[in-house]
């Protein structure tokens, strides 16, 4: 059985962000990076699925960007994937959902890939279009946001998250590809025997080039920092006290008492 997981490195959510000289993307000069926290439970379902089926089972982890994505395919191999592809790209963050898509399938099309996994959504664009339109390119069936993961004789059933807190149980015949969410389960963390292994692990670098073929659908025309709000006011005194501030204040500022 052949398996595939899509990671994605995005900067840390701790990082202060600012625009770039374009205005259309981050300025990444002072941003720590990481795997999409999504990803991780991609990756972690996927592990746990090598581990059950044993010999004869194949986990590939894929990953496009610069150089520096390396450290988050690293990781993935640590975690327990058995190889990686990196598709090398420096302008991938320039690149739409359609063609990040497009270049997984592209690459995946003729690898008879039986399950793909990928994370619900990137941190960073967040548009959870890329693993269902990726199993659009291939014909794979789908299904997104799962919660729960089960694998026997071709069938995957999986139970995802529906609005209102509802759960929904799907069942697809493989070839599949399934997105991932918080609450499927919990990471691992990769221990230092792991990571040493991972050292010898092998990492295909291919050129994006080979695998564009399609012009991007969408386009990012402006990128900005949300608008700074005036502080806030903290009042202190008895409740009587603070009554009448809150009335004083909503009477000069607002429209509410007047």
């Amino acid at each position: 059985m052949k398996l595939l997981v899509c990671v994605k490195q995005v900067p840390d959510m701790e990082s202060r962000f600012k625009p770039d000289a374009s205005g259309v993307w981050y300025n990444e000069a002072d941003l720590a990076f990481r795997m999409n926290e999504y990803d991780e439970y991609a990756v972690e379902q996927a592990v746990r699925l090598r581990e059950e089926l044993g010999e004869g089972t194949l986990l590939t982890v894929l990953s496009i960007g610069p150089d520096r994505v390396v450290e988050t395919i690293k990781k993935a191999l640590a975690m327990g994937c058995d190889n990686a592809v990196h598709i090398q790209d420096t302008t991938v963050s320039a690149k739409d959902p359609w063609q990040i898509a497009s270049i997984i399938a592209t690459y995946a099309q003729d690898k008879q890939f039986d399950l793909i996994f990928t994370g619900m959504q990137s941190q960073d664009r967040g548009s959870a279009q890329v693993g269902v339109t990726v199993a659009e390119l291939l014909k794979f069936s789908c299904t997104t946001t799962i919660v729960g993961f089960a694998y026997d004789s071709c069938t995957v059933t999986t139970k995802r998250e529906i609005e209102g807190g509802i759960k929904g149980v799907v069942t697809l015949k493989t070839p599949a590809l399934v997105t991932c969410q918080l609450g499927l389960n919990i990471p691992r963390y990769p221990t230092l025997p792991n990571i040493m292994k991972a050292k010898k692990k092998e990492i295909v670098a291919i050129q994006v080039t080979d695998f564009m073929t399609t012009e991007s659908r969408v386009t990012t025309t402006h990128f900005h920092s949300p608008m700074k709000k005036s502080g806030g006011i903290v009042l202190e005194g008895d409740v009587g006290e603070l009554v009448d501030k809150v009335r004083a204040i909503l009477k000069e500022k607002s429209l509410v008492l007047r």
